[in-house]
């Protein structure tokens, strides 16, 4: 582990001056997976600012019917909050299947949208990684990419989004709260994190200088019948080879709306608006759910291990949305 220096903040506006006096620093709360990376010696930074004592764990009702979550409120408090599992079910599954109880109670709302990738070559200095060293070269296309992207990769980095929370938020129209010195903006979830295109070193949308603060999720009567489906090795908190975060409301038979997003095949949480564009005023049937999900994957580029992935994530597709139905028929 590299040294660094350390300091707690009193305030967001006192975190916010520590970013901008020292660049190279970087925040922590939870630090599930920053802690990783720093013992790996993936973390360039020389000075730690301790977020985790400010007023940001509140979850609150909106006066339009959504919910605002605090940056700093645990994984554990999100899932167990009555309101997420009557009104956004899919996150509270999402959450649950994404790690054990212990990390639960202390990994954060800001901290998992911040969570950088599991690629063995990242984490593995002997390889090269652009993503740790721009410009070294993408180790994972020509090596084991069984886990890799199979959709909006690039030849600079095939490497996947773990979180499985981020995925759920995607299908959830959920929006990224941050704030610098100069002021606050909001940031669509489908547009915070990054595809790698030429610079797979950066993760998200971020500017510098800035904190995310909060994560609002909308009014969405659609996400009360919404299933979080996660395909994997073994059950036992392992990352996803292919999620589905979805959620329908069928009227007179037809698909009225629907929400769909992916998980474990990309760099981002992958929203499949294709299929959902496609979906819309069809009639809810398995046959229309297959032919959704083949539009879904009709890009994905497989890498040499990886071409289960999209059969696997058509027939996830298929399942989470008769799923879907079935709770939505119980209204």
């Amino acid at each position: 582990m590299r040294n660094f220096t350390y300091s707690r903040a009193t305030s967001v506006e006192d975190a916010l001056q520590g970013i901008r006096e020292n660049p190279q620093a970087t925040v922590i709360a939870g630090g599930t997976n920053l802690i990783d990376r720093l013992k790996g010696y993936l973390e360039p930074s020389s000075h730690l600012i301790d977020i985790s004592r400010l007023q940001m764990q509140q979850i609150e009702s909106l006066s339009t019917g959504g919910l605002r979550i605090g940056a700093l409120a645990s994984n554990t408090a999100v899932a167990d909050h009555p309101i997420i599992r009557r009104d956004y079910p899919l996150l509270s599954r999402a959450i649950l299947s994404g790690a054990s109880q212990q990390i639960r109670n202390v990994a954060t709302v800001g901290g998992n949208l911040l969570q950088r990738t599991r690629c063995s070559y990242f984490y593995d200095p002997a390889f090269p990684c652009n993503k740790r060293n721009p410009g070294s070269g993408c180790s994972a296309r020509t090596g084991i990419n069984r886990l890799h992207a199979i959709l909006g990769a690039s030849e600079h980095c095939v490497a996947v989004h773990p979180s499985d929370f981020c995925v759920a938020l995607a299908a959830l129209d959920a929006v990224v709260e941050v704030e610098k010195l100069s002021g606050k903006r909001e940031i669509p979830i489908t547009e915070f994190h990054r595809l790698p295109e030429n610079n797979p070193e950066q993760d998200t949308h971020l500017q510098p200088g800035e904190l995310i603060t909060a994560v609002i999720l909308p009014n969405l009567p659609v996400a009360k019948f919404g299933v979080y489906l996660k395909l994997r090795d073994r059950t036992s908190y392992s990352f996803a080879l292919v999620s589905v975060a979805a959620a329908i409301d069928v009227r007179d038979g037809q698909v009225e709306t629907v929400r769909i997003a992916l998980g474990g095949v990309a760099h981002k949480p992958w929203r499949a608006m294709v299929a959902e564009q496609f979906l819309q005023s069809q009639p809810a049937t398995l046959d229309s759910f297959k032919q959704a999900a083949d539009l879904a994957l009709q890009e994905a580029q497989p890498l040499e291990h990886n071409d289960f992935k999209i059969e696997m994530a058509k027939r996830a597709i298929e399942r989470a949305l008769m799923a879907s139905v079935q709770k939505g028929a119980e209204k």
